[in-house]
Order: C-alpha cells, then sequence, then structure tokens
C-alpha cells in the first residue's frame, strides 16, 4: 500500500491559550473568537454578552466539553475555557474529595502533582477530540511574574509564564498552537534626573513569540507584536465548510452507499418538513439517475 502524501499548509481548527494580567481584555477577545461558547469557571465574563455555560466542579466542566462535542449541527464554532488556572484549581478540588486529602501535598512523593497533570492531560484530549469535530478550542489564563534562573547564566531574572502549576503549565503549552501574551505597551525613558521612568501603558498589544520575559509562541507565521483586536488573528482560522446542497451531493456521490445515505437524510428532511413531497419526488429521480450512473463502473471494478 502507498503512502498518502499531503504537501503544503492545511488549515484546521485553532488550539489556542490567551494569557495576560488582569483586567487587559483576556476574555472579551476569545468571546471574539468565532460563534463561541463560554464554559465559565470563575464568574468573569458576566460583563460580556456570550453564550455560556457556568461552571462549578471539574466533573462539570468534563461533562459540558464532551456534550458539545457529541452534538450535532452545533451553533458554535469555538469552545473558551475561561480560566485554565481556575479550571486547575477545580482538579485539584475533584482529587483532594476523591482521595480524602487535605492538600495536594498530602499525596506524598509528588504523587498529587503526578495525579494533576494525568487529569488535566485528559482534559486537553477532551479538547483534541473537539477541534477533531471542528471546533477552536481556547483555554484563558491569568499570567504571573516568576524568576528564572538559566544553567548558563549566572544570575536569574524576571519573566512573565502561566499562572498554573510547573507540572500543568508545559502540558497546556505544548498542546497549544497559539500562545498569546497580552499586555499593556509601555516605553520606558531617562528623566532629567536620570531615573527610568515608564510611559504608555495603555495601548493593548498580543506578543505571539517567545522572549526572555514573557512566554508565546504561534505556528501561523504572525508578527512578533500584534494590536489586541481580533481582526489581526483572522489569518488563523480556517474558513466555514460550504455545506453542498441536495443536487450537489447526489453529484458528487461516488457510491451507491453514499446514495443510500443522503436517502436517509432525506427522509428525516421529510419528516421534519424541510423537504416537500414534490422536492422529495425530484430528488428521488436524481438519485435513480445518478444510481443507474454508478453502477456499471461498481460492476466492472
Amino acid at each position: 500500500m502507498g503512502l498518502k502524501i499531503e504537501r503544503g499548509r492545511r488549515q484546521s481548527p485553532v488550539r489556542a491559550v490567551i494569557y495576560g494580567p488582569e483586567g487587559v481584555g483576556k476574555s472579551t477577545l476569545a468571546a471574539e473568537f468565532p460563534r463561541p461558547v463560554i464554559l465559565d469557571t470563575e464568574e468573569g465574563t458576566h460583563h460580556l454578552d456570550v453564550a455560556r455555560v457556568q461552571i462549578a466542579s471539574w466533573d462539570e466542566l468534563k461533562a459540558a466539553v464532551a456534550e458539545i462535542g457529541g452534538g450535532r449541527n452545533s451553533e458554535f464554532q469555538t469552545v473558551v475555557i475561561d480560566s485554565a488556572d481556575w479550571a486547575e484549581k477545580l482538579l485539584v478540588e475533584n482529587l483532594l474529595a476523591e482521595h480524602k486529602k487535605k492538600s495536594i501535598e498530602d499525596f506524598g512523593y509528588g504523587k498529587g502533582f503526578t495525579h494533576l497533570c494525568e487529569g488535566f492531560g485528559r482534559l486537553l484530549s477532551q479538547c483534541d477530540a473537539l477541534v477533531g469535530s471542528g471546533f477552536n478550542v481556547v483555554f484563558v489564563a491569568h499570567s504571573k511574574v516568576q524568576k528564572t534562573s538559566p544553567p548558563d547564566m549566572a544570575d536569574g531574572y524576571d519573566r512573565y509564564e502561566l499562572k498554573l502549576t510547573k507540572q500543568v503549565a508545559p502540558l497546556i503549552k505544548e498542546w497549544c498552537d497559539l500562545l498569546l501574551f497580552c499586555t499593556y505597551q509601555t516605553r520606558t525613558t531617562e528623566g532629567s534626573d536620570g531615573r527610568i521612568k515608564a510611559t504608555g501603558g495603555k495601548k493593548r498589544i498580543m506578543r505571539t513569540e517567545r522572549s526572555a520575559a514573557w512566554d508565546a509562541k504561534n505556528r501561523y507565521g504572525l508578527a512578533e507584536e500584534l494590536p489586541m483586536e481580533i481582526s489581526a488573528l483572522a489569518p488563523i482560522f480556517a474558513p466555514p465548510a460550504k455545506r453542498l446542497g441536495w443536487r450537489e451531493r447526489v453529484a458528487a456521490a461516488s457510491t451507491v452507499d453514499e446514495l443510500g445515505k443522503i436517502s436517509d437524510d432525506a427522509d428525516q428532511a421529510e419528516s421534519a418538513g424541510k423537504l416537500s413531497p414534490e422536492q422529495r419526488h425530484q430528488l428521488d429521480e436524481m438519485i435513480s439517475a445518478r444510481d443507474e450512473a454508478l453502477q456499471p463502473s461498481e460492476v466492472e471494478a
């Protein structure tokens, strides 16, 4: 059997993480993704006119992701989990209740953090299933300033990182295709007294590539710095799949089995009143004609 080789770029749904300091507008940006539903773990989206599901426990979060992924003809195109750090908190609460512990440290020998990592990994697998079903998946997260000490440097320095445990943060960073650090643009100038002063701090921007001062990445070839506007992210979104009409579906059918599936769908559409008896009769004639055209080639094969 020969390999099926593909070439070029292939657009697919987005796996994104949006993080930054409080109040910068992370949730607002996530809510501007195509047709979003927000799984709100921290009651932080009340100011937004969006579709949302209030999430109070880890089990509720998993169930919501599963239900959205199992739905048909969903009105949504993007699933937003707001926020990742509160989702992690819900998972910790779930683990403590399940194992009757008071602290994640009580498991001993790092076992609690192993459970935490495995549990969050299963959530990411559920998110992969959502992506496979055509949904964009976006995590919103807070940032923290963390001191890092690279082994090749004598002194450490501060940088912005995800406000997650050191076990979960690498998982979600590896999982996503787009890690956006959202912040305020500032400039530093030297005053007449020789002191360094910051100016600006009102314009909101997105960083898309890693630096010594923050974590970020993108697999879409975006500019290093972008205005914090959904229009700046337009290149990452795959165009919505074109829905074929009945005539196009019949013409595109290459097997009798496909024609049978179209006929079954037409039965449901007629029962729901979406196809009139006359339209159904015309469709049956098209299916019969296509069936006759396909039969000889199938017999020869």
